[in-house]
């Protein structure tokens, strides 16, 4: 259940509809650089807050990025200050499941058998799999992801860590996390 919290940002950042908000607003319009950057900088902390909500762990940084680029390229569609923090958000929500989608290599049609899959399953049932599919993978994919999104470490962490380049780190955390979805959504799952 969304609280009021989820669907707008905390403080007073430009969502606000004071002349300071409405100002800088106009001027990212007009094609202000130094306005734009601010805007970015002003919102970012609530679009990471909204992303933690909605996305999978290791999607915020990925939908944050793209949302703020998305903000960059199409300021100029928003009309009233008021409308902003909606729009931004809703930018955030559709590259969160953007972002899921492409995880999980779900074709959008065949959401609806995930969720009937996932609604077959009770939450303790689920975790059991999931430990069991992380139980399955052989260590070193076990720990890359592990170290990701149970523990939040950034892939420049996780390099440092294991003494790997960042594109190794990349790599394997791909093949670890296809490993588990192979798993956890195997043909005989979705059916």
């Amino acid at each position: 259940m969304q609280t009021d919290s989820d669907k707008q940002p905390a403080g007073d950042t430009v969502s606000g509809t004071g002349p300071k908000g409405l100002a800088l607003l106009t001027a990212a319009q007009a094609g202000d650089p130094q306005a734009l950057a601010q805007l970015i900088r002003l919102y970012q902390p609530d679009v990471r807050r909204y992303a933690m909500r909605h996305c999978l762990l290791s999607d915020v940084d990925d939908a944050v990025q793209e949302a703020l680029l998305v903000l960059s390229r199409k300021i100029a569609a928003v009309r009233m200050l008021s409308a902003f923090s909606g729009w931004l958000f809703r930018i955030v929500q559709r590259e969160c499941r953007k972002l899921g989608r492409q995880v999980l290599r779900l074709d959008p049609f065949e959401e609806e058998k995930l969720e009937q899959y996932l609604a077959r399953k009770t939450t303790d049932g689920l975790r059991a799999e999931l430990s069991q599919a992380l139980e399955s993978l052989p260590a070193h994919y076990r720990d890359i992801i592990l170290l990701r999104d149970f523990e939040e470490f950034s892939i420049k962490e996780i390099a440092t860590a294991l003494d790997e380049s960042p594109a190794a780190v990349k790599s394997r955390l791909h093949r670890a996390r296809s490993l588990v979805r192979e798993y956890l959504l195997g043909d005989s799952a979705l059916e």
